[in-house]
C-alpha cells in the first residue's frame, strides 16, 4: 500500500517555508524546493519564478523512483542523497524522512560541502515538522482541515 495523501496545514506549511528560505541564505543556493514522492510541489524558495517547478518536481520524483529501483537491485533500502553536477548549476537531492524530497539548486557561488552541511540541519528541521504534521493528521481530535467548509461555500464557488 502506498503512502496516504499528505494533508498540509498552514502552520506547518509556514514552518517548511521558513526552513527553505533559511537554506537559501545559509547555503548560498539559487533555489530550494520540497516535493512529495508523487511529484507534487509542496514549497519553494529562491529564484524559482523562471523555472518550470511543476516539471522539475515531477522529474525529481521520477528520478528518486528510478534510483530506488537501482537501490533494490543492489540490495540497498534507498539512496537518500543524490548530486548532479552541471556546467553552470548543480542539484543536490535529499530524501527527508522517507516522505518528501528536498532539492537544492546552486551554482559556483556555493559549494557542495556547504550545501551538504546546511542540508543536514534543514533535514533535521523538516523531519521534526513532518513528524509533527503526521501526529496532527492522525489525531482524531484535530478534525478535518475541510470541516469548516459548508455546502453553501462549495455552491458559491460555482456560481457566477
Amino acid at each position: 500500500m502506498g503512502d496516504p495523501q499528505m494533508v498540509m496545514y498552514e502552520e506547518e506549511f509556514n514552518q517548511i517555508q521558513v526552513v527553505c528560505e533559511r537554506l537559501i541564505r545559509d547555503a548560498n543556493a539559487l533555489v530550494v524546493f520540497i516535493v512529495d514522492k508523487n511529484g507534487q510541489l509542496i514549497a519553494a524558495a529562491g529564484e524559482h519564478e523562471h523555472l518550470d517547478t511543476t516539471s522539475l518536481a515531477s522529474l525529481t520524483a521520477g528520478n528518486i523512483a528510478a534510483t530506488g529501483g537501482m537501490a533494490k537491485l543492489l540490495k540497498e533500502k534507498e539512496f537518500t542523497t543524490q548530486f548532479h553536477e552541471g556546467e553552470h548549476q548543480n542539484i543536490h537531492i535529499q530524501i527527508v524522512g522517507q516522505r518528501v524530497i528536498l532539492v537544492v539548486i546552486f551554482d559556483e557561488r556555493s559549494s557542495l560541502g556547504l550545501v551538504r552541511l546546511r542540508v543536514r540541519k534543514a533535514n533535521e528541521d523538516l523531519n521534526r515538522i513532518f513528524e509533527s504534521l503526521l501526529k496532527k493528521v492522525q489525531d482524531p481530535s484535530t478534525g478535518s482541515p475541510f470541516a469548516e467548509i459548508t455546502d453553501d461555500d462549495i455552491d458559491n464557488l460555482f456560481n457566477d
